[in-house]
């Protein structure tokens, strides 16, 4: 509605109504917090009246300038994409390097985990005889999900940018790994998470046991750690493991041609970053740990072979010191009692196997008759007959390794350090070598090898064990034990995580063939070579980066030369000039929409004097719609009022001269600043090579870093 303009006559309002009283102001109870104090409105009502006002002012807005300032936006939008879409601007030089930087990008965040798992390929390897159908397993370890735990001095955007790049770099190594390789089982050897042991469990004592406190170096973070990051959090690590190796292994056995696949999904093998280590281990953590991913310690059937999987890190409690002065059943006596159940609990597992090779049903059944309760035998049951099942290999997993001497050597495969070069006339390595060999030490929630006697111990219970795998150290390490250790092979698998210490991440890929006759004894005769594996290397992602900041440098030195060419050939610059007169909707220079005159208070605009006139049946002429007259006391009046501010000024301003020469009327209106730049001849050399590598780096730049996020978001 209008504003009323007093220009000296007496004017007395109507009364306004219900509905304009809810639209234009709000009832002070409102404000006041009190609905209930006599008022007629109750605070909903006063809400919707609110409502109804901004919805009001929102609306006329919208139809009086929002309307022209997105046309007008748009239209300039336009106008400039038309600008830069011309043939010499889209095939120049900054655009071209742009094409390669998408080529550059494609291969170091795609291809080149392509290209590196490719090389892994099974027939690449494998030697079995023509005909054989060998069962295909990956170990992988250590992928240690980057958490508040594991840089806990990191600012939060430097966090989260490494917990994305971590993420996708495992997405993509395990992605191709399922997609290329398509391995028919995956076991994991522990380390899942990073933080997973700090954060709080829902039910039981979280209280680091008195014998075990944390180090002073993360005191300061246990306040914080257990206020925001507990059980939900850790069902989103879970969730976010998931998404990472969970939902690839799901995908893949979608095909049709796999329905009727063996495959197996282990990742209940757990670390000391998921539980703990020894004495420290609380049990409400492997409780909810076990609850999500299985027992610890398990016994699979797989490709006839005998995985026995052990809760190492539990186990060790029992041969720590504080195991003398401290009651630690809690923690050690569950994979104790599995180690004494073993040589019964293998044969069985056999067994089932077996049955379902021959299409029976894995588990027994009872049979099926009618007896007297009084005279019923309960003793009568049925069980397995695993006296005659045969015993085949056994694969021990455990996520610490086996105890080895101080300075035995990890072969050439290490990647941390290569073997010392023996001395002249030694064909052996040199033992000990310190450098290549897994550190034999221990500290706060870790150590690096299991006790000598426990690992004897562990080799007997578990028996007949042709080869070990074990992870934690996130490096390669390939060895066979002493006599004492039943001269074992165990390779230590390196981590899949780029930011576990190793440059060169990996997995490796066991192929494993044990024919077995009708009664299901091994056709081979040589137990220890039904398995064959391989070291398979992920992409450096620190030489990845390395080389695009090489590439970065090159690009910068390319746009800086083509700028001084561009000074010295007159070539065509890349950076547009900037047009004299502003972008106008339409092409008009005068505004296109011209708000109310009653509607400049509204907003804080000057209501000027250019209104539009008319000349009314009983009005005076030249009178406004407001009742001042065009540019007479009216306007005098609004810029009396305004007491010398521009409210009241007209809004905009006619040029004196409309010619398109370059008279000095003219001149005066080119716009300042930048504009100056374009008086043809007044610019300087340096002035054309600055603006020329500034527009072509910042163009270059943005685009290049756009790709770059999509790419890893």
């Amino acid at each position: 509605m209008a504003r009323l303009y007093n220009n000296g006559s007496s004017y007395k309002p109507k009364q306004s109504t219900n509905w304009d009283r809810h639209a234009y102001s709000y009832s002070s109870n409102f404000f006041n917090g009190d609905s209930s104090s006599g008022s007629n409105t109750s605070l909903v009502e006063d809400f919707v009246a609110f409502l109804k006002k901004a919805l009001w002012a929102l609306l006329r807005f919208w139809r009086e300038q929002g309307r022209r300032m997105v046309v007008t936006a748009l239209y300039n939008t336009a106008h400039q994409i038309k600008r830069n879409l011309t043939y010499n601007r889209v095939f120049s030089i900054p655009h071209l390097l742009v094409g390669f930087w998408v080529v550059v990008l494609l291969w170091g965040e795609k291809w080149t985990f392509h290209s590196k798992v490719e090389s892994c390929a099974w027939e690449n390897w494998e030697t079995w005889p023509t005909g054989a159908q060998p069962h295909r397993v990956a170990l992988v370890a250590d992928p240690q999900l980057i958490d508040p735990h594991s840089y806990p001095g990191r600012p939060w955007p430097i966090q989260a940018l490494t917990i994305k790049l971590t993420d996708n770099y495992m997405k993509r190594g395990y992605g191709q790994l399922q997609e290329q390789l398509d391995p028919d089982s995956v076991f994991f050897l522990g380390d899942l998470f990073d933080g997973g042991r700090e954060w709080k469990t829902a039910h039981g004592d979280f209280k680091d046991p008195s014998w075990g406190p944390h180090p002073k170096s993360e005191q300061k973070y246990l306040k914080s750690w257990n206020k925001h990051y507990g059980e939900l959090y850790w069902l989103k690590e879970y969730g976010r493991f998931g998404e990472i190796f969970i939902k690839p292994w799901i995908k893949s056995g979608l095909a049709p041609e796999k329905e009727h696949k063996r495959r197996k999904f282990v990742t209940s093998l757990p670390g000391n970053h998921d539980l703990g280590f020894g004495a420290e281990i609380k049990v409400p953590v492997r409780n909810r740990f076990e609850t999500y991913f299985g027992e610890g310690n398990r016994v699979d059937v797989v490709g006839n072979h005998t995985f026995v999987s052990v809760d190492s890190v539990s186990m060790s409690a029992e041969a720590s010191p504080e195991a003398q002065r401290h009651d630690l059943k809690p923690i050690y006596m569950p994979t104790k009692i599995f180690l004494d159940r073993l040589q019964w609990l293998k044969p069985i597992a056999v067994e089932k196997e077996l049955r379902m090779m021959r299409g029976e049903v894995p588990e027994v059944q009872f049979k099926h008759r009618i007896e007297e309760v009084e005279k019923a035998n309960f003793k009568d049951k049925p069980s397995l007959d695993i006296e005659k099942t045969p015993e085949l290999p056994t694969i021990l997993l455990s996520h610490v390794p086996l105890y080895r001497p101080p300075g035995t050597p990890c072969g050439p495969l290490r990647e941390r350090h290569p073997p010392a070069k023996p001395p002249k006339g030694q064909t052996g390595p040199v033992v000990p070598d310190h450098g290549n060999a897994i550190s034999v030490s221990r500290g706060y929630q870790y150590q690096n090898v299991l006790d000598e006697q426990q690992s004897i111990n562990l080799l007997k219970k578990v028996g007949n064990v042709v080869h070990a795998f074990s992870g934690d150290d996130h490096d390669y390490c390939e060895l066979i034990h002493s006599d004492d250790q039943q001269k074992v092979k165990e390779i230590t698998v390196k981590s899949i995580s780029m930011a576990m210490g190793v440059n060169k991440p990996g997995f490796v890929l066991v192929s494993l063939w044990n024919p077995l006759d009708s009664s299901g004894k091994p056709i081979n005769p040589d137990q220890r070579q039904t398995l064959q594996t391989h070291l398979c290397i992920l992409p450096s992602q620190l030489s990845t980066y390395i080389r695009y900041v090489g590439f970065a440098i090159i690009s910068v030195i390319i746009l800086v030369v083509r700028a001084f060419l561009v000074l010295v050939f007159k070539l065509t610059p890349f950076a547009l000039e900037p047009e004299t007169t502003g972008v106008q909707y339409r092409g008009s220079v005068l505004p296109v929409f011209k708000a109310k005159v009653e509607d400049y208070d509204e907003y804080g605009f000057p209501s000027s004097g250019l209104g539009s006139s008319r000349s009314g049946g009983g009005g005076a002429k030249g009178r406004d719609r407001s009742g001042s007259t065009v540019g007479g006391h009216g306007h005098r009046h609004s810029r009396e009022k305004s007491k010398g501010k521009w409210r009241g000024q007209p809004r905009i301003e006619i040029r004196s001269d409309d010619r398109e020469d370059e008279g000095e009327n003219n001149k005066m209106w080119r716009p300042k600043g930048r504009g100056g730049y374009y008086n043809k001849g007044k610019e300087t050399a340096a002035g054309v090579v600055v603006r020329e590598v500034w527009t072509t780096v910042w163009r270059t730049v943005w685009m290049v870093v756009g790709w770059f996020a999509w790419l890893n978001w």
